[in-house]
C-alpha cells in the first residue's frame, strides 16, 4: 500500500507531463471504441436489413445458379419441388422467378431483372402486397429505380422478354407502388411482378429461380438439383466489410497509442536519470531493487487508469449520446450500394469496451515497467552522489 501511495503521489507531482499523457492515452482508446461501435453497427444494420429483404432464414437455388454470373439466368429455373410447395402453403417459405428483361423509359432501353413473388408472401418485407392487383401487369420497384428512370406510382413501362422456348414478347406494366428499402440489392435495375403472371409470361408454370426460407425453420433439408445457401454463407461479403475496416480503425489508433506510449517511455527514462538521488535514498531505506522497480512501474501504470477515468468523464456522455442519435450519413452513401440507413446507430459491446481498456492498460504497463528495470543494475552508493552506474 505504502508503493501505492508514493507512486501516486509521484504522478500527480508530476504536472502538466502527467496530463498530457493521460490526454493522448484517454482519447485514443475512446476514439477506438467510438470507430469499432460504427463498424459493429454498420455490419449489425446491413445484416439485418439483408435477412429482413433479401435472404430471410436462407435460400435453395437452382443448380447452376450464379447471382454474379448473368449467362447463368437463361437456364437457371425448375418446378417447385412437392416440399417446398407445402412450405410456402404454411407461409415457411416464399418463392422468387428471376429472368432478364428490358424496359424503355422515356424513348430509353434499359436492361432488368424481373424477379416473381407471390404477393401473399410473409417471409420477406418487400410490400408484396401491392401486387394484388386487378391491373393486367403490376409492376413494383425501388426508390432508386424511380428515381433512375423518372418513374411514378401509376405510370406504365414497356417491358421486353424472351421466354423459356426462346420467343420475344412485350407488354406494358403498371407501377402500383414504389417501395422505400435501403437495401438496394432489391432496387437497382429491379422489377417486381407477380410470381404466377411472370410464369405465364415466360411459359414455365410452377417454376422458380430460388426459395427463400423462414428465419424459424431450423435444418433445412437437402432438395434435389437445389444448393442451399444458409445465412452465413450469404452473408459473407458483408463480414469480410466489416472485419477489413474494423482492421484497418485496429491499425490507425495503434500508432496512436503507441505514441502515448513512446511519451510514457520517455517520461520514465527521464524520471529515472532525475530522481537517481531519491532512488539512491529509498535503497539506502532499506527498499530492494525490485521494490524500487516497481514503485517505478505503479507509477507508470497509473496514466492508464487515470487515462480510463479521464476517458470516462467525457466518454460516457459522448458514446451515450452517438447510441440514441446516430451519425448522420452523407447522401452519397445511398449509391455505394450499403444497407444503411441516413443515421447510422453505433453497437458497444462490454467485449469491445473492456478488451480496449485492457490493452490500453497492458501497453503501459509494459512500456513502464521496461526502462524500470535498469534499477536493478543501479549502485545505491552512486546513486546517492547522483550518478547512475
Amino acid at each position: 500500500m505504502l508503493l501505492f501511495k508514493l507512486a501516486y503521489k509521484n504522478i500527480i507531482g508530476a504536472g502538466l507531463r502527467t496530463w498530457l499523457n493521460v490526454g493522448v492515452l484517454s482519447f485514443s482508446f475512446v476514439a477506438l471504441i467510438w470507430t469499432q461501435g460504427f463498424n459493429l453497427g454498420m455490419g449489425e444494420e446491413i445484416n439485418r436489413s439483408m435477412i429482413d429483404y433479401n435472404i430471410g432464414g436462407g435460400n435453395y437455388w437452382v443448380s447452376g445458379y450464379d447471382p454474379y454470373d448473368p449467362f447463368t439466368l437463361n437456364d437457371s429455373h425448375k418446378p417447385l419441388p412437392a416440399m417446398a410447395v407445402d412450405w410456402i402453403s404454411k407461409e415457411e417459405a416464399a418463392a422468387v422467378l428471376i429472368r432478364q428483361g428490358s424496359i424503355y423509359p422515356e424513348g430509353r432501353m434499359q436492361s432488368v431483372l424481373l424477379k416473381g413473388i407471390d404477393p401473399q408472401q410473409k417471409i420477406l418485407k418487400i410490400p408484396s402486397q401491392y401486387l394484388d392487383s386487378p391491373e393486367v401487369l403490376p409492376a413494383l420497384i425501388g426508390q432508386r429505380m424511380a428515381k433512375k428512370n423518372g418513374l411514378k406510382t401509376g405510370d406504365f413501362l414497356t417491358i421486353r422478354w424472351r421466354d423459356a422456348f426462346g420467343t420475344f414478347d412485350a407488354l406494358d406494366a403498371r407501377i402500383v407502388h414504389i417501395m422505400n428499402t435501403k437495401v438496394s440489392a432489391i432496387d437497382n435495375g429491379q422489377l417486381w411482378l407477380p410470381l404466377d403472371k411472370l410464369q405465364q409470361l415466360m411459359r414455365m408454370p410452377g417454376e422458380a429461380t430460388k426459395i427463400i426460407v423462414s428465419e424459424e425453420m431450423s435444418a433445412p433439408p437437402e432438395l434435389e438439383s437445389w444448393v442451399y445457401k444458409s445465412q452465413y454463407f450469404l452473408l459473407k461479403d458483408i463480414r469480410d466489410l466489416v472485419k477489413q475496416k474494423s482492421v484497418s480503425t485496429v491499425i490507425m489508433f495503434t500508432f496512436m497509442i503507441l505514441l502515448a506510449a513512446l511519451a510514457i517511455f520517455d517520461a520514465q527514462v527521464l524520471s529515472i536519470f532525475r530522481r537517481r538521488k531519491e532512488i539512491g535514498t529509498l535503497m539506502a531505506l532499506g527498499l530492494t531493487r525490485l521494490r524500487v522497480v516497481l514503485l517505478f512501474t505503479i507509477e507508470g501504470a497509473f496514466n492508464g487508469i487515470l487515462a480510463v477515468a479521464a476517458g470516462a468523464v467525457y466518454g460516457i456522455p459522448l458514446l451515450v449520446y452517438f447510441a440514441e442519435h446516430g451519425l448522420p450519413l452523407p447522401d452519397y452513401t445511398d449509391s455505394m450500394g450499403l444497407a444503411l440507413s441516413r443515421e447510422l446507430l453505433p453497437v458497444y459491446s462490454a467485449s469491445l469496451i473492456m478488451g480496449t481498456i485492457v490493452l490500453v492498460f497492458f501497453v503501459v504497463l509494459i512500456v513502464s515497467y521496461l526502462p524500470s528495470r535498469r534499477i536493478n543494475s543501479i549502485n545505491p552508493t552512486d546513486a546517492l552522489k547522483g550518478k547512475l552506474s
